[in-house]
């Protein structure tokens, strides 16, 4: 991989500063203009080059963190395991880092040491390799080769508008391939949530996963369970969400990260044929609400992809004598405290999933008692939702499917009380600060003077 960093000028590159935010353009303005490096990183030039436009602009300097905190008001410093600067504007947020380089033996403390006197530590490992903090700073060719990916080791400076690779990026880009920057197996050990970004880019960008990296994923798959549960979250909207779920499942269940993700659901899937086929149809209609621009809510997200083996569990115990609805809340539970211990799924988001499921039961019921009461209960757009995903694998399902959608065009949802049909947002109403304690006695005296002196002129 060569070090030399290749530089493409402008004429010869289709990046142009219309394309880039113009908060993240005033931000690399002031950068440049104080004497600093500013570039933008990472992802952003790669959509840019792919013609794409990014979700967000990433800014690199060698500007520090408390430097960054100086240079703008509306500077907010974040996170312990990577210190990032989040600049905070009306519509947007841009984030900011200081180039880093890898570590030197001297840079590196245990995971049991603690330096004492120093805020946040330079670089963390624990004792399987994984980097729990990385503060040290480098120049920008340093920080590119610390990436994860040559696609995401590219690089545009502001200062000449020209594009910088640092590896193999554009080669890479040119073939559609994902490739690691350095040796995979240590790459994704130092940070196993790499992985799920390699399959991640590869779905939703439709490119091929290089062949020794595919093969650490594979065999280091069961790793991903060292991540915290909080980020492991973050990371499972991203791969769901974002309009590419069904072919991020496929290379998830391919790659064994999957089954390692969440075992429940593995062995689920592994019991009876077809159940892999059924979820996969169910993420192939959250991407079409994605690109509909309906998208789904996480909570009806997890509804297509666990709601058949909640559902499954609970009928289950149905037949052992359990009223159906509490072996539904039974096996919701089951699924909160178990199935996804790995990811921490904030528990309104656990609630929402169970009544989602419970009200799908319901509007089966036929007839319906009092429809408009269940119309109107929040929960009902998505399960309703769920009820169409079900009713594409199972004929059984289309009756009342059937029955609700004729029951709406007859009877057209309206917004409940207190509900607001206006997505305009109202002003927020301003509280008058109240004055110090003598400044309202100042001001009562002199407007006591004030009644006095007018009742002595109209005597």
């Amino acid at each position: 991989m060569p070090m030399e960093p290749h530089v493409v000028p402008r004429k010869q590159h289709r990046v142009s500063r219309k394309q880039v935010s113009p908060n993240a353009l005033r931000t690399l303005y002031r950068l440049h203009s104080r004497g600093f490096i500013a570039y933008l990183v990472g992802g952003c030039v790669r959509d840019l080059l792919l013609g794409r436009t990014p979700k967000d602009f990433d800014i690199g300097t060698n500007a520090t963190p408390g430097q960054i905190k100086r240079l703008f008001r509306n500077c907010r410093l974040v996170g312990r395991r990577f210190r990032l600067a989040h600049l905070h504007f009306q519509d947007e947020i841009v984030e900011v880092s200081t180039f880093r380089r890898a570590a030197d033996p001297s840079d590196i403390t245990d995971s049991q040491e603690e330096v004492p006197g120093r805020r946040h530590v330079r670089h963390l490992k624990d004792e399987h390799g994984m980097v729990l903090a990385d503060n040290i700073f480098g120049d920008p060719e340093e920080d590119a080769l610390r990436r994860d990916f040559t696609i995401n080791a590219l690089a545009y400076n502001i200062a000449d508008s020209s594009v910088v690779d640092y590896s193999t990026g554009l080669a890479d880009l040119k073939a559609r391939l994902i490739r690691s920057i350095g040796d995979p197996r240590i790459r994704f050990t130092e940070d196993p949530v790499r992985m799920l970004r390699a399959v991640r880019f590869a779905a939703s960008h439709d490119f091929e996963i290089e062949a020794q990296a595919w093969k650490c994923i594979c065999e280091l798959s069961s790793t991903i369970s060292r991540v915290s549960p909080s980020r492991l979250y973050e990371e499972i909207q991203k791969l769901f969400l974002l309009g590419f779920a069904a072919p991020t499942f496929v290379l998830l269940e391919k790659a064994g990260l999957l089954a390692s993700l969440f075992p429940d659901l593995g062995s689920w899937i592994q019991a009876v044929s077809g159940r892999f086929e059924l979820l996969k149809a169910n993420l192939a209609r959250i991407d079409e609400l994605f690109r509909s621009g309906t998208g789904a809510t996480p909570a009806l997200l997890f509804a297509a992809l666990f709601g058949p083996g909640i559902e499954d569990a609970a009928l289950a115990r149905h037949r052992e004598g359990i009223p159906r609805h509490q072996a539904l809340e039974e096996m919701c539970a089951v699924f909160m405290d178990e199935t996804i211990k790995n990811a921490q799924i904030p528990g309104r988001i656990g609630a929402r999933l169970g009544a989602i499921i419970s009200l799908k039961t319901s509007l089966c019921k036929m007839p319906t008692k009092r429809p408009a009461l269940i119309a109107a209960r929040p929960e009902f757009a998505e399960a309703l939702t769920y009820l169409n995903f079900a009713a594409q694998a199972q004929s059984e399902y289309r009756i009342p499917l059937e029955w609700w959608e004729a029951f709406l065009l007859e009877n057209p949802p309206v917004a409940s009380a207190g509900e607001s049909t206006d997505e305009t947002p109202k002003k927020k109403r301003r509280r008058r600060r109240r004055r110090p304690r003598r400044a309202r006695e100042t001001a009562a005296m002199t407007q006591g003077d004030t009644i006095q002196e007018e009742g002595n002129h109209g005597r």
